[in-house]
């Protein structure tokens, strides 16, 4: 039977938020859609997310919360992210004894999602960061789950290289049923289905302000590159809406991918 999904990119702070609780309850029965996933680790003012932002998403529609390098700056959502029956992850290749788990399943009506995030070598703040690699990682979770009676396995990456976000695409190719890519907030043009039966897109893109600098006021970013001010990053509140998004359909007798769509949607 085939299940439609949707992956929404980054949720970028309080207009993301709000864009989801306005519209993704109408998309979902627009589209008929079984599951909604979506990339929160900008949620909360654009670092990581609070209890009461995650509990928002959830009442928005939300089904399950991916993650990324800033997922673990909030301390109070630890508890529901050790907890393997909250529907929130980190990335599964922060090394060993980090809080939180990295993977985790979404338990539908019509079967066991797996869902992992990783992270790649990203830049900035987090350019240090000691990881695991995430192929090792990835290859260690599918192998302890192998038993396990699942209907669809979907992969997040979160990173700065394409080079990376597109190789492990190939890497999984056939293995789990969708790899995307998110942490850019600029959604490329290249969403498909890989020749084994994965959905693939170097990135979703974002949730949030469109005339933005993913979702940063464009003018703090000038002063900082133009000026060489000591800029904090100021979020935009003001302006169109981006949803960028990937709905796509999966065969839950195989697991495999048979259609891929990019939404990418405006609202003023």
């Amino acid at each position: 039977m085939l299940r439609r999904f949707l992956y929404l990119g980054d949720v970028m702070g309080e207009p993301g938020l709000a864009l989801l609780e306005r519209e993704l309850n109408r998309l979902r029965l627009d589209k008929k859609i079984d599951l909604v996933i979506a990339q929160a680790e900008n949620v909360s003012q654009g670092r990581g997310c609070t209890p009461a932002d995650f509990n928002r998403l959830k009442a928005a529609g939300v089904d399950f919360c991916t993650g990324g390098n800033w997922t673990l700056w909030r301390k109070d959502i630890i508890p529901q992210l050790n907890d393997p029956n909250q529907p929130i992850i980190r990335p599964a290749n922060y090394v060993k004894n980090s809080p939180g788990l990295g993977w985790k399943y979404a338990h539908t009506g019509f079967g066991d999602v797996l869902i992992v995030s990783l992270l790649g070598k990203t830049v900035g703040r987090d350019s240090n960061l000691k990881l695991d690699n995430p192929l090792i990682t990835i290859d260690e979770i599918l192998e302890s789950q192998t038993d396990v009676l699942k209907v669809a396995t979907i992969v997040n990456f979160h990173g700065d290289y394409s080079s990376e976000k597109v190789v492990i695409g190939q890497y999984l190719n056939g293995r789990v049923s969708a790899v995307f890519g998110d942490h850019w907030h600029v959604p490329t043009a290249d969403a498909r289905i890989l020749s084994e039966g994965t959905a693939h897109v170097t990135d979703v893109g974002m949730v949030g302000v469109l005339n933005a600098s993913l979702g940063v006021k464009t003018s703090v970013i000038v002063e900082r590159w133009r000026d060489g001010k000591l800029t904090a990053n100021e979020l935009e509140d003001e302006g169109p809406l981006q949803l960028n998004a990937i709905l796509f359909n999966v065969d839950t007798s195989t697991g495999k991918a048979v259609s891929i769509e990019q939404l990418n949607r405006i609202f003023e």
